[in-house]
């Protein structure tokens, strides 16, 4: 059974979800400031500073747990859809997961959907990813981490380095990723009473905002079910059981299982879209975080 300290994020949610059903025509400016909400879940993680940087042209945010490696980087890429979320409202789960994990996380301010739709996202966190290079840190002691459009990117990012002929990260971690551009996840429907936030009209829409006039639903750089996850770094898939997405995660769990990745994949029972927003407020988030900074230690050298 779910904590209670974890109907946080339900309430908010559908809170969320009822304004913008009362505001059906609530424009971009207004969502976007609904969405930077998301950090209220998450408790300030102790011991973290942050500093803005521009990480290859691309506003970013470091942040710096005290007595963490420096040359060990999580890159995260925020949630949103690719249209609301942002480093601000993003800062204090990186900040929790890079302290239990002991390492700096750099949190992507990539360009938004609709006004620059894919692969600009994509471009974005690549040029950050090539920048911690051009920093001296070793690929193999990067992470890539994301949220619901941010897990996305998590796994695009490697897929588009592996395109290109670059040095891949040491590891992944997409957490309720989002995935799915056709909207097939049998998920979507049968946990579509349960999640307080993902429905199917407000992925169409974002979906068709990232795409934009040219982005096709099936290009497996914005589709990431549709890539071959062949050769691909271990990989670490967190997600909520009553989450509408969580077909999303299964399902590219079990293709990169069978392209021979080594993968895990958390399914926590009765929570919330991206629940990891609850560390510090709720058992089951930092349970979460535990584990995903357990898993990834080793990856990055961490003993």
């Amino acid at each position: 059974m779910a904590s209670a300290e974890s109907t946080y994020l339900t309430d908010l949610y559908a809170d969320w979800s009822a304004r913008m059903a009362a505001d059906p025509e609530m424009g971009l400016p207004a969502l976007r400031d609904l969405f930077e909400e998301w950090h209220l879940p998450t408790v300030e993680p102790e011991g973290v500073t942050y500093a803005e940087v521009t990480a290859g042209g691309v506003p970013a945010l470091w942040c710096r747990p005290v007595d963490a490696a420096a040359d060990r980087v999580l890159l995260y890429t925020h949630g949103g859809g690719f249209v609301v979320g942002s480093r601000h409202s993003h800062r204090k789960l990186a900040g929790h997961l890079a302290r239990a994990i002991g390492c700096h996380a750099l949190v992507v301010d990539y360009r938004r959907a609709p006004e620059h739709p894919f692969p600009a996202q994509l471009d974005d966190c690549v040029s950050a990813y090539r920048w911690l290079l051009a920093e001296g840190i070793a690929p193999g002691h990067i992470a890539t981490c994301g949220d619901s459009a941010g897990g996305n990117l998590a796994i695009s990012v490697a897929l588009r380095l592996r395109a290109d002929g670059d040095p891949l990260p040491a590891a992944l971690v997409p957490m309720s990723p989002w995935l799915d551009m056709e909207h097939k996840g049998e998920t979507l429907d049968t946990n579509a009473g349960s999640d307080a936030l993902v429905q199917r009209p407000i992925l169409t829409a974002m979906s068709t905002m990232f795409l934009g006039p040219d982005g096709s639903a099936v290009d497996p750089l914005a589709n990431p079910l549709l890539a071959d996850p062949a050769g691909l770094p271990p990989m670490f898939i967190n997600a909520g059981g009553a989450e509408t997405l969580l077909d999303n995660a299964v399902r590219f769990g079990e293709s990169a299982r069978r392209a021979g990745v080594d993968v895990t994949v958390d399914v926590v029972p009765g929570m919330q879209h991206v629940f990891p927003f609850l560390a510090g407020r709720a058992p089951e988030a930092d349970r979460a975080v535990a584990d995903i900074a357990q898993w990834v230690r080793p990856l990055l050298g961490l003993a």
